[in-house]
């Protein structure tokens, strides 16, 4: 008697075995519609998943909506601040413009190495086997454009303008190959520091600062402007970040290199500085700027000798 239960238990399960394999054959079939009990299934489940996934998500909807707040609120706190001290800056910025003024007036300067006329131009073309070197811009003669005036991004400096038509002028960029293009730079900190930019580093991409005096204190992370200096770009242009400070090989004079503040790879749009203190009427105006060159950085043209 044992034995014909254990049969019959062993019977069972094959049957199991079988109808179990037969409900995996038959809905792995490729089939348009599932059946009946597929369907109450599917159904049941659906309805389960509903009933529970919906509070679920209104729940995690809500908790985010007030993590969202949370977060909008500490936001807002900071942006408070910021703006109380943006105020404070364009209150000081205001009194300090009002002061240069008040002091321009009084030693009778009305030019200032800052001041420039800016001229919107868009990057038609550049050279292909000069691709870190010179970009045509859609401005030239009839447009105001000069050789010699600086060109920037909303970023930073760029280069300047070495060759004019009626309609469209060559800008020479900062990461040029060039050894006798110079741009004289200034290192903004608690002390000034003059240099002048002769170099590209393409391996680092990176602009090569020489001619520091070895006795000022400069450090990465220090940014550097034009100097105003020479003639050809207006003070003030930021041109980048200092990343590495070595001294020459003879010591007497320092170089850093520098990381770009603009992008020379995706050019679009410039804008062309038409310096006003450079401005002369008459034949001499080109004599000028030659001599105002020589004087501030003993090169050729000064900043783009």
């Amino acid at each position: 008697m044992p034995q014909f239960f254990s049969n019959k238990r062993l019977i069972l399960l094959l049957v199991g075995v079988i109808v179990l394999v037969a409900l995996i054959f038959f809905s792995l079939r490729d089939r348009d519609h599932a059946n009946l009990p597929e369907q109450i299934v599917k159904d049941v489940v659906g309805f389960g998943q509903q009933l529970f996934s919906k509070p679920a998500h209104y729940i995690t909807d809500l908790i985010d909506d007030v993590d969202s707040l949370l977060n909008t609120y500490e936001e807002n706190q900071r942006l408070r601040e910021r703006l109380v001290e943006y105020a404070a800056v364009q209150a000081e910025l205001s009194d300090v413009r009002k002061e240069n003024e008040r002091l321009k007036d009084i030693v009778g300067k009305e030019d200032d190495l800052r001041d420039f006329e800016p001229i919107h131009a868009s990057v038609l073309a550049r050279n292909p086997d000069q691709w870190e070197e010179k970009i045509v811009i859609d401005r030239g003669e009839t447009h105001g454009i000069e050789k010699n005036m600086a060109v920037m991004t909303s970023q930073g400096l760029i280069g300047k303008v070495i060759l004019t038509t009626p309609f469209t002028s060559t800008v020479q960029l900062l990461a040029t190959q060039d050894p006798a293009y110079r741009v004289s730079a200034l290192v903004v900190g608690k002390t000034e520091a003059f240099g002048l930019i002769e170099g590209y580093d393409t391996e680092r991409r990176e602009l090569i600062l020489r001619r520091i005096d070895a006795s000022f204190e400069i450090k990465e992370g220090q940014k550097v402007i034009s100097s105003g200096l020479g003639g050809i770009f207006p003070k003030g242009l930021l041109i980048g970040e200092i990343t590495e400070v070595t001294t020459d090989d003879f010591g007497l004079t320092k170089q850093a290199h520098i990381k770009p503040a603009a992008d020379f790879a995706m050019l679009e749009h410039v804008i062309v500085a038409k310096r006003k203190s450079t401005e002369v009427d008459g034949s001499d105006a080109g004599n000028t700027d030659e001599a105002k060159d020589k004087t501030a950085d003993g090169g050729k043209d000064g900043d783009g000798s």
